[in-house]
């Protein structure tokens, strides 16, 4: 399966996406709003466009993916493009929207699955809510949303933040939290486009929720790095925005990823991904 495909907001996961599918003949153009950027989206096999600024042309489009960060007024994209989008609905036949699992909002460590209600707790997860409603009430618009859990992969994740200085493990007795390698998102998707099912909602992570300050032990392990030193939850000088995130806990389910789409996951769980990235160099 081949098509074009026009993403808003062409960064590290929409990035992963074109590279994947370049290859296999796809024609793919995706926005930035930063000059600076568009060698990158260049080297991810597409053809970038400033945005807001130039006029996206959809002519011929058969696919979009939005990555686009909401903010109170809804999303960005809609609150430009929504009646020429609306009333070319039907030419599209996939539409993915690019969600969070900040939308469940806070569990306690139990597990949520896509049948459970959004409850977010935070700003970013309500509205994200708002802006897959927006999507999803479109008429005759193939849309799916994929509720992203901590995005890691090449230049992204532990490795990167031992090189900090001052790093430190925030200990909070009992918190996890899922997470997902970039390439995994990127095969969810592309399998999502082989199978549309508009309407559908998929959590996007791997088997296994875990504490934050277990991934980056293991990533100082296999750096042969000191161990970076615990500090309480409580005592932590963390951002709000950092702090918004252990506010929340929680368990995702990914069997629909599999079970609906056949996915079988490059990076089960942290261990294998960050393996992976140290033989990559």
């Amino acid at each position: 399966m081949t098509g074009t495909l026009f993403s808003f907001g062409h960064g590290y996961s929409a990035q992963a996406v074109s590279r994947l599918l370049k290859p296999q003949g796809w024609r793919i153009c995706g926005t930035t709003r930063d000059p600076a950027q568009t060698p990158t989206i260049r080297a991810s096999g597409a053809d970038p466009l400033i945005w807001p600024g130039q006029t996206p042309d959809f002519d011929g489009v058969t696919h979009l993916l939005i990555s686009t960060s909401p903010n109170a007024d809804g999303d960005p994209v809609l609150a430009v493009l929504q009646d020429e989008i609306t009333a070319r609905a039907a030419q599209f036949e996939w539409v993915g929207y690019l969600s969070t699992t900040a939308v469940y909002g806070d569990h306690q460590g139990g597990w949520v699955d896509e049948a459970t209600p959004p409850a977010p707790t935070a700003d970013r997860g309500r509205w994200r809510v708002q802006a897959e409603q927006q999507w999803m009430d479109i008429p005759n618009l193939p849309a799916h949303a994929f509720r992203l859990a901590g995005i890691y992969g090449p230049g992204r994740g532990p490795f990167s933040k031992l090189k900090r200085a001052g790093m430190r493990r925030i200990i909070k007795p009992g918190q996890v939290f899922s997470r997902i390698h970039v390439a995994d998102i990127a095969q969810v998707l592309a399998a999502s486009m082989a199978a549309p099912n508009p309407g559908a909602i998929y959590n996007v992570c791997d088997d296994e929720p875990v504490p934050p300050q277990d991934v980056i032990a293991y990533a100082a392990e296999l750096q042969g790095l000191p161990l970076p030193p615990a500090v309480p939850f409580d005592e932590a000088d963390l951002t709000p925005m950092a702090r918004s995130f252990y506010n929340e806990n929680k368990r995702v389910k990914n069997d629909r990823i599999k079970e609906e789409l056949g996915v079988r996951l490059l990076y089960p769980d942290y261990r294998v991904g960050l393996e992976a990235l140290m033989k990559e160099g």
